[in-house]
């Protein structure tokens, strides 16, 4: 037996979403291809994360019946299993969508996440850290039990190289604490350089949170470690690279604290991020992140698991109900609306395209109005992807300043009958809220309810956290309104 598996006669308009949130029922998908036919039905090449999640997919969708079609479903025997197709990578992304997951069927106790520490070295150095036939490499790698990769082929020519040090906390900072040794040996000795700054890269999505409000964490960092932090600018990033220089000026001994503490804040925004993904895929079955391209820079660095937290969470997804339509108001400032709606509407309708939904702004509602809103129609998953495009534009088009993230207000309507119950008693729930997903809500009190007998919630967040309060918020009204 296998862990792989085709698919034939799947119809040809069936979204890949559907399909996605189908398999993930049983287990934890590491791939899936489509295999080039000349049938009119599609035919997918699917990689379970272990024999007996694909035995169960095919007792499952053997002769599974979507409208006049019935899935053919044979295993792929092992020997033609060849090593999975190389992950798509993004230039210097470090880790793909798919790469780790929490374990099939999801122990409830997450393991800890792979958050390598990436470095910029100079080319000149590399040599040293290598070592003659690769010793000194070696010996690091025993001593700080770690997996160390030296991306020599990268940018051909580049006066710096990345490396990416996978290991615990402490094993990433010992190992860099030895690098750094390394090249400050070297450059003493061939009087290259006096002080050897360390370079560090990081997600531009997490670069906000290490910044902190007012570039307070920053200069924390600064005073106790005493050293120079400054970080590359917004214009650098590329759709290849995605990634922000921060670099550390100081003596090897204060650079090794500074990567401490810094790495310490870009693992604690990572980990909220992948909390935040957990949950929107807990909550959209079926939502294949690494499908979406969320932001302009990607969300490579995420790891997406629909499946991983097996067969259990999927049971209430009914694949093709048709999913219910929402309404939200995203709050864009006055000045973007040239840049979401596009040269002769082009962006504005692409965004409806890619993202399923419908999007409209509303008139200004006077000429000094400094927001302008943004109705969104569409299931949850289109309200994903048309909000993220538009969190993702407002950063790219440098509507915010490099040292803050994209906080937008979004308002949503929930039945008057349910606002009692999305605050709580004594605004338990609301308090709940706020703590779990980092977004304000609010829910304006003494408020008419409108002709549909509707008020409107109001949540203020940076992206997954804005999204996370959002579908906590219509998993309490759906309560409700199941016991009504």
């Amino acid at each position: 037996r296998s862990r792989k598996i085709q698919i034939r006669n799947i119809p040809p308009h069936l979204q890949w979403e559907v399909l996605d949130g189908l398999l993930a029922q049983y287990g934890t998908v590491e791939n899936v291809e489509q295999v080039n036919t000349d049938t009119e039905t599609a035919v997918v090449n699917v990689t379970y994360a272990t024999k007996a999640e694909a035995k169960v997919a095919i007792e499952k969708l053997s002769n599974h019946q979507f409208e006049n079609y019935s899935f053919k479903i044979s295993y792929i025997p092992d020997e033609e299993v060849s090593s999975p197709p190389p992950l798509q990578r993004s230039r210097r992304a470090g880790h793909s969508s798919r790469e780790r997951g929490s374990s099939p069927g999801g122990s409830s106790q997450p393991k800890q996440l792979d958050f390598p520490l990436r470095m910029l070295v100079p080319t000149q150095f590399v040599g040293a850290i290598i070592g003659k036939e690769g010793l000194t490499i070696k010996n690091l790698t025993k001593q700080t039990q770690s997996k160390v990769d030296i991306h020599r082929k990268e940018n051909a020519g580049a006066a710096e190289k990345p490396i990416t040090i996978h290991a615990t906390p402490e094993g990433c900072s010992e190992a860099c604490r030895m690098i750094l040794d390394i090249m400050q040996k070297e450059a003493d000795e061939t009087k290259s350089a006096e002080e050897i700054p360390l370079k560090i890269l990081a997600h531009n999505s997490l670069v906000g949170r290490l910044i902190g409000k007012e570039g307070r964490n920053l200069k924390k960092i600064e005073q106790d470690t005493g050293t120079k932090i400054t970080i590359s600018p917004l214009q650098d990033l590329t759709i290849y690279n995605p990634e922000r220089t921060i670099t550390v000026k100081g003596s090897t001994e204060a650079c090794s604290n500074a990567e401490v503490e810094i790495m310490k804040k870009l693992r604690e925004a990572y980990e909220n991020d992948v909390v935040a993904v957990n949950q929107q895929a807990n909550l959209i079955p079926g939502l294949n992140l690494s499908a979406l391209g969320i932001f302009s820079t990607g969300l490579s660095m995420l790891p997406s698991t629909p499946g991983a937290r097996g067969p259990a969470a999927a049971a209430p997804y009914h694949p093709f109900a048709l999913p219910e339509q929402e309404i939200v108001n995203l709050f864009i400032p006055t000045q973007a609306v040239g840049a979401i709606i596009g040269k002769k509407g082009q962006h504005i309708k692409q965004l409806a395209r890619f993202a399923g939904a419908s999007i409209k702004i509303a008139p200004a509602e006077g000429p000094d109005i400094s927001e302008r809103m943004v109705i969104i129609t569409g299931p949850p998953e289109a309200q994903f992807k048309a909000q993220g495009r538009i969190f993702g534009k407002l950063k790219e088009e440098n509507f915010f300043n490099p040292k803050e993230e994209v906080k937008l207000e979004a308002h949503i309507k929930v039945p008057s009958f349910a606002a009692g119950r999305v605050i709580g008693k004594g605004g338990k729930t609301v308090n709940e809220l706020q703590n779990l997903t980092s977004a304000e809500v609010i829910v304006p009190r003494d408020q008419t309810p409108d002709e549909n007998k509707e008020v409107i919630v109001k949540i203020i967040g940076h992206f997954f956290a804005s999204q996370t309060a959002q579908r906590k918020i219509r998993e309490i009204v759906q309560q409700v309104k199941q016991q009504e």
